[in-house]
């Protein structure tokens, strides 16, 4: 199964969008399943179900922390690297998506009663951000193969 199969089945089984990506890149870290799910839980539906930044946004990037990120204080040259492939990930995923808004992505401010009902009553989740995880993904499967990494 790949990354994105994963990503996709998580979500079919009621997983957030951030819980998907998240958990697809577990084995490369080392990370427990229930942990990682944890971690992405209150990213879902845009921070929390408030529409902001999409979780599969945010599940990026906790996955370009996981693989670049410094836990050194001070080390500049690491916060570049990472800072590097967050624009990269950005500047591949935002062209294709308009936005990082869950609620822009969506159409629908899930955020309010009104905007989830809408999303919900539309199939929005259902038929929008199976695409976004698939995005997302595969965005970061490029990001993470780069030639440079290698060295």
């Amino acid at each position: 199964m790949t990354k994105t199969e994963y990503a996709q089945d998580c979500l079919k089984k009621g997983f957030s969008c951030a819980q998907s990506v998240l958990s697809a890149f577990i084995e490369q870290f080392g990370l427990e399943r229930d942990t990682a799910l944890r971690i992405s839980s209150a990213f879902g539906g845009g921070m929390g179900g408030m529409g902001e930044v999409c979780g599969a946004v945010t599940a990026a990037f906790m996955v370009i922390g996981l693989k670049y990120g410094r836990a050194t204080p001070h080390d500049d040259e690491e916060k570049i690297k990472i800072n590097k492939k967050v624009v990269t990930f950005m500047n591949n995923f935002l062209p294709i998506k308009g936005s990082i808004l869950c609620r822009d992505i969506l159409g629908a401010d899930i955020g309010s009663p009104e905007g989830l009902e809408m999303a919900t009553t539309k199939g929005l989740f259902e038929n929008i951000c199976p695409n976004i995880i698939r995005c997302s993904v595969e965005i970061l499967e490029e990001i993470m193969s780069d030639e440079e990494d290698a060295k």
